[in-house]
């Protein structure tokens, strides 16, 4: 089983705004002068790191003490009609997740897919079955990371909070929920954004995957404008309505280990900003 973490690391969903020169080698160390402890590597447009580079960035992170993330591409699709777009979807968590156990990430997200024309048990069954190809593949190969379905922001896509989490229950070994507050905030049109809703959260996941799935948490957090459909776009904190004072107190009641990733456009500001708060609780 992956490695479980003892603490809870705050970081930036890529390599800080303020870098000077932006490598993700620079990104870590930047991270670590900011005061900041994790950092997720962006694959979203496409896995472009060779194993040297990972073994850099591995040797870096583990002198500063970052812990690191993988985000695999945008483009996967584990419901598609087309079963060669499946299976390419499925190389490319298998492939986020080698090149992010090289570098020695600790958990490596995705986005689902898109319900289309299936009605959401099929579109499940879907993408549940073919997770479970991931799963024997990185098995297999002694890849050992967390991979880690994302709770998705629009109606339209894979990845409501009862849907990742009952891929963890399905699979088991290796599957946790990638929560982010954000999208479940926009997915419900509103809703979620409470002190009250927080804990909900937080205790669904208790009572669903026990205590285990709340000291390995991997959160993402933003601000954001959501619409009929759902998100819309990533916002700073500051410019949404994102409670995430009280998210922030729930969190720390809860006694979370993990990492928390700012996926917000300013990237480290709203990290030391959600940092701050944590910490004056």
């Amino acid at each position: 089983m992956p490695k479980r973490l003892s603490s809870l690391y705050f970081g930036t969903a890529g390599i800080p705004n303020s870098t000077s020169k932006k490598t993700t080698v620079n990104g870590v160390r930047r991270v670590w002068e900011l005061g900041l402890n994790a950092m997720e590597i962006e694959f979203v447009r496409g896995i472009r790191m060779g194993i040297d580079m990972a073994h850099e960035i591995k040797n870096v992170a583990k002198e500063l003490g970052v812990v690191l993330t993988v985000h695999a591409p945008y483009y996967i699709n584990l419901n598609s009609v087309d079963s060669q777009k499946v299976e390419a979807s499925i190389r490319r968590i298998v492939d986020s997740a080698y090149i992010g156990f090289e570098a020695g990430a600790w958990s490596v997200v995705f986005h689902p897919g898109y319900y289309g024309d299936f009605d959401t048990g099929m579109a499940y069954n879907n993408v549940k079955n073919s997770l479970k190809s991931v799963i024997n593949e990185l098995r297999d190969r002694g890849i050992d990371i967390w991979v880690r379905p994302e709770v998705m922001g629009g109606i339209s896509e894979i990845g409501s909070l009862e849907e990742v989490i009952r891929l963890s229950q399905d699979i088991g070994e290796y599957v946790l929920p990638c929560i982010d507050f954000a999208h479940l905030h926009a997915r419900s049109l509103g809703k979620y954004n409470s002190y009250r809703e927080f804990r909900e959260v937080l205790e669904i996941i208790e009572r669903s995957l026990g205590r285990e799935a709340l000291s390995n948490m991997h959160i993402h957090i933003s601000g954001i404008e959501y619409g009929p459909r759902g998100e819309v776009k990533h916002l700073n904190l500051l410019e949404s309505d994102l409670n995430y004072i009280d998210l922030a107190k729930a969190i720390k009641e809860f006694n979370i280990d993990g990492v928390i990733i700012s996926e917000s456009p300013n990237l480290e500001d709203d990290a030391l900003l959600f940092k701050k708060h944590y910490q004056t609780i």
